[in-house]
């Protein structure tokens, strides 16, 4: 009765806390979102997967009352203080009978709850939803939608003007659809497609394409009996801290200096992105027994890859020098990549968790790949301990284990040249308003992994060791500050870099919300890495440390429910052999929404001396699409997005975006140049809901 009367009153009080209106679960900005928590924008890598990731938790939020410490740390947004205690107030009251509930959750104020209400729900244990014919539920069922869009540059672009055989064959519209329908731990079944500017659409039975250039589907069951899921299609898995499968949610080194450390045991996951690459197609499933959990999977996958062959001894023997992970298809030259080899992976993962004790989970992973074609790098000096050969295999062992308010993680892997890779650490709380990370890696020069994607400095695990250490402090609920500090080191040659080399680099972040409406933070990071630089007479290579530092300075002020001003200050230098760099940019957004219109604007000003100064730069951009840009040279970027919504279930988007470089007379470089100082591109979406 009590609880029932504390609940109560915190529903009541719901219309003067606003608790919920900051992310509404009909139109949440994951953009926004990414940008708070996970930004250090300035690494030149597609952050698609991890946008797809953030968006399939929004669609198929954790039920709070069914949840356990390993899902919930999976959100990398909460501390093990907080996971603790709100796992205690389960076991000793019971389900949550609100959302609102968390309140009374020590450790859970007013912002953790606003960043989690997006990705959780509450739901009893007498929800039926899930019950019925499944093509009557798919059919009703509300999260139902239609996507569409198109792009494309407005300039004309070298690869469309040329008449040799490197001219684009097709149009500079990038086309993109998706289909998806899906219901919080009951199915998910979808459809991508995509063509990209250049590419062609056509139907061709010897090319093996119908229509768009690549397809993507779907269709995932959840919770059927002892199944706790069954995929058929394209899926991704992550298990363990990524050695193996490591697909999916992996930040990486950030802003959030503590819980990103640790990747989560998130299992089987539908694909639903246009990358090309990085996925599985075939048919997989989880099944539970008691305290286990048993997932097999199966794929068979086409690949880019241009097929070479050599002659020995009169006999031609086929390779490839590694496989395209690009995706385009735009010359003639691209299209004899495209599909060029199989790949056939095949596997299993064995999870237990300790059902009465849920502070215990291990597991193992097994993954066999085979190639049609053997691929065979060209020979050099850096990439001589690079995979080689037609079949590939690792196994793992990881275990994780929640020792009061820490978090302990590790996983150990081999593949099969015999190289090793392990992954230790822990996170935990100090005190109350502070918490610290730990996390030690050592990744082979032979350890060869195709979907590993675990904690590290390069973009594989391979040929690395390093440190990282993080801690964060909130003496307030208006101030944090976060740090960390990484050292790694490359035992062998990297591509440029002619002998063993390490560096390090650290973070320093202050935050300040004096009111709900205006947030500021200020930022140093520094990166240093060993180079090689040429000697003087340019026959021999020497070691420099390359610096880079970042500064950058944020405010964002909310005026009204109407108006949303950011302001953001950024400014790097580069040393390298006794020479500095500089590059600068300063960013001015103005967002307005007013009833059913929402218009984002931007006016930049850039100045950067060379490529290792580039700006990175989030941009707001189309729902799906997650924008990060770097501003190089010397310039202006300017962009206007329009979004009207005339019903509940259509809404439509219009963006319009501008380069304007100064002093150049192209801009980009190659197929993709263009006469000129200008580059300006438009896009057009439409949602409709069924």
């Amino acid at each position: 009765m009590k609880k029932l009367i504390t609940i109560a009153l915190l529903v009541c009080l719901h219309s003067f806390d606003l608790l919920a209106q900051r992310y509404d679960r009909h139109d949440i900005d994951i953009q926004d979102f990414i940008e708070d928590l996970f930004q250090v924008p300035d690494e030149d890598i597609n952050y698609d997967d991890l946008y797809e990731t953030l968006y399939q938790l929004y669609s198929n939020p954790i039920n709070l009352n069914e949840t356990t410490t390993n899902e919930l740390n999976s959100l990398y947004q909460l501390n093990i203080t907080q996971i603790n205690n709100l796992m205690d107030y389960l076991h000793s009251n019971g389900p949550l009978l609100s959302i609102y509930e968390l309140q009374v959750i020590d450790g859970f104020d007013r912002t953790t709850i606003n960043n989690l209400m997006p990705f959780v729900e509450v739901r009893s244990p007498g929800d039926h939803s899930t019950r019925g014919h499944l093509l009557k539920r798919i059919a009703s069922e509300k999260n139902n939608y239609l996507i569409l869009r198109t792009e494309r540059v407005l300039e004309d672009q070298e690869g469309y003007t040329r008449s040799d055989s490197s001219r684009y064959l097709g149009s500079p519209h990038k086309i993109y659809g998706r289909f998806r329908s899906s219901h919080s731990k009951d199915f998910s079944v979808g459809l991508t497609f995509e063509k990209d500017p250049g590419e062609q659409f056509l139907f061709d039975h010897d090319a093996k394409q119908y229509g768009f250039d690549y397809y993507s589907f779907h269709l995932f069951l959840y919770n059927k009996g002892a199944f706790k899921s069954i995929a058929l299609g394209d899926f991704q898995m992550q298990f363990g801290q990524g050695l193996v499968l490591g697909s999916g949610f992996n930040p990486g080194k950030g802003a959030e200096t503590i819980t990103t450390v640790k990747r989560g045991n998130s299992g089987l996951r539908p694909y639903t992105s246009a990358l090309e690459t990085s996925f599985m197609r075939g048919a997989a499933f989880t099944y539970t027994i008691q305290n286990v959990e048993i997932t097999p999977f199966y794929s068979r996958l086409k690949q880019d890859g241009i097929i070479r062959s050599e002659n020995y001894d009169g006999n031609y023997e086929e390779y490839i020098t590694g496989i395209q992970d690009v995706g385009m298809h735009r010359t003639y030259n691209e299209l004899s990549s495209r599909k060029g080899i199989q790949e056939e992976s095949a596997g299993i993962n064995i999870t237990y968790n300790d059902l009465n004790n849920s502070n215990l989970q291990f597991g193992t992973t097994f993954l066999h790949n085979s190639f049609s074609v053997p691929i065979q790098k060209t020979p050099n000096n850096y990439n001589q301990f690079e995979f080689k050969g037609d079949n590939n295999y690792n196994a793992s062992f990881f275990a994780n284990y929640n020792w009061h308010n820490f978090l302990l993680f590790s996983e150990v892997a081999r593949s099969k040249s015999g190289g090793m890779a392990i992954v230790g650490g822990f996170m935990g709380s100090l005190s109350p308003i502070v918490s610290m990370s730990f996390l030690y890696r050592n990744y082979a020069k032979d350890y060869h992994s195709f979907y590993g994607n675990s904690f590290g400095e390069g973009s594989r695990n391979i040929n690395e060791e390093g440190l990282y250490w993080g801690l964060k402090v909130t003496p307030s609920k208006k101030t944090s500050f976060s740090a960390y500090y990484d050292r790694f080191k490359f035992p062998w040659l990297r591509f440029g870099v002619n002998s063993p080399s390490q560096g390090y680099e650290y973070l320093l972040r202050a935050e300040y919300k004096p009111t709900k409406k205006i947030k500021l933070y200020a930022q140093l990071r520094e990166q240093a890495k060993e180079v090689s630089v040429s000697t003087e007479g340019g026959n021999l290579h020497i070691l420099e440390n390359g610096v880079k530092r970042n500064y950058v300075g944020n405010v964002d002020f909310t005026a009204n429910d109407i108006f949303l001003i950011k302001s953001r200050v950024q400014f790097s230098t580069y040393d390298l052999a006794n020479e500095q760099t500089k590059g600068v940019a300063v960013v001015q957004d103005f967002n307005i929404k007013i009833n059913k219109f929402s218009i984002s604007t931007r006016f930049a000003l850039f100045d950067t001396e060379d490529y290792e100064n580039r700006q990175y730069v989030f941009e707001k951009d189309l729902l799906y699409v997650f924008s990060i840009h770097a501003y190089a040279h010397q310039g202006t970027r300017n962009y206007v997005m329009l979004q009207y919504k005339p019903t509940k279930k259509l809404t439509l988007w219009a963006r319009y975006g501008r380069y304007d470089l100064r002093n150049r007379n192209s801009v980009g470089s190659g197929l993709n140049e263009i006469e000129g100082h200008t580059r300006s591109d438009v896009k057009f979406q439409i949602r409709y809901k069924f």
